[in-house]
């Protein structure tokens, strides 16, 4: 006899579905979890980073149903703009116009079709979190193996992407053919892209601060729309913020250090990525998991003041470049023209 099914557990059970991506999530798991299981063999702590390359490469792949030779271009570029950002960080101006141009191409690519912003947030997003994870203490001699591990193995999260696009359009009758309809007004939020991004990276060389990614990243991440737009990004970033990576702190505290841990919560750090359906939820969930693993790893003190500042920082410099360019394109644009238009931002 079949147990009926109480009200709260469809309740539940609908909730869940609503709001984790079921689809998407294995197919992260697929091409994130052998980096993982890599580590766990080899204890080879850059091998974790392939994951956001591979999650990377997934994220358009799968919401663009791009064919496996435009993945095989994103990889490309990922690579490229790493290596660039890699190479330039040791000197810290070169390193602040490289991110701000890396910014500023993000937005302006969608001038050749506006599918274009999703492939260049998925540039920006691993080559700056990689070239500045790789460098943050570690000596030249560690980066530069680090990076090298990265580049050398990459191509095995190029492949297994490849493999989930292959199988995907077996099911379906094509691929996408285009980038859809250019953009009309590029320049202006590719300019408060640039802006944001170079004001973010030059207070981290300036100041020295620690994890300083996440205030470029989330500087790029806010400028969406308009100014009601970018602040309400910048709201769920910050509630995603002060509620997971405390939270993440506190369960991390009640836990022992220890490598499978850190390299589980690495992982679901990674799966936040692509497996939520609502943003906020989404990036809390990511805080959640990212401050666990430094918990395990034993380097948690000053994780939470570090994390939220660095979100609201980056995210007020998002904010400011939004303003910035409204102002200067209602003193230049003509009469009665429609303000400027900022592509949305995954």
């Amino acid at each position: 006899m079949n147990t009926p099914t109480t009200p709260s557990a469809t309740g539940l059970r609908d909730l869940l579905s609503r709001e984790i991506k079921s689809s998407e999530l294995l197919r992260a798991l697929i091409v994130v979890s052998p980096f993982v299981a890599a580590y766990f063999v080899s204890r080879e702590p850059a091998l974790l980073n392939l994951g956001l390359i591979a999650v990377s490469l997934l994220i358009p792949a799968l919401r663009l149903h791009s064919p496996p030779k435009v993945t095989a271009w994103h990889y490309l570029a990922i690579l490229i703009a790493f290596a660039a950002l890699f190479l330039a960080a040791p000197v810290k101006p070169l390193f602040v116009v490289l991110t701000a141009l890396t910014g500023f191409l993000t937005v302006a690519a969608t001038r050749h079709g506006e599918d274009f912003r999703t492939l260049g947030n998925w540039v920006f997003i691993p080559a700056v979190y990689l070239a500045c994870e790789v460098h943050e203490g570690m000596s030249a001699s560690e980066a530069l193996r680090h990076a090298g591990i990265v580049i050398v193995a990459s191509p095995v999260a190029l492949a297994l992407v490849c493999g989930i696009q292959i199988y995907d359009q077996r099911r379906r009758t094509k691929a996408a053919t285009s980038f859809g309809l250019p953009a009309t007004k590029w320049l202006l939020p590719a300019t408060a892209t640039a802006i944001a991004v170079f004001a973010a990276a030059a207070l981290v060389e300036i100041l020295n601060l620690a994890q300083g990614q996440w205030v470029m990243w989330s500087a790029a991440s806010v400028v969406v729309g308009d100014l009601s737009a970018s602040t309400d990004k910048l709201k769920q970033r910050a509630i995603g913020a002060l509620a997971g990576v405390p939270s993440g702190f506190l369960a991390g505290l009640a836990l022992p250090q220890n490598r499978v841990g850190y390299a589980l919560a690495v992982l679901a750090a990674t799966l936040t990525l692509i497996s939520f359906s609502r943003y906020v939820v989404g990036f809390g969930l990511r805080c959640f998991f990212i401050a666990l693993a430094a918990s395990f790893a034993g380097g948690a003190s000053g994780i939470a003041e570090e994390r939220i500042g660095n979100v609201i920082i980056g995210g007020a410099f998002g904010l400011i470049a939004v303003a910035l360019t409204d102002i200067v394109w209602q003193r230049v644009a003509p009469k009665g023209g429609p303000p400027p238009s900022h592509p949305t931002k995954a």
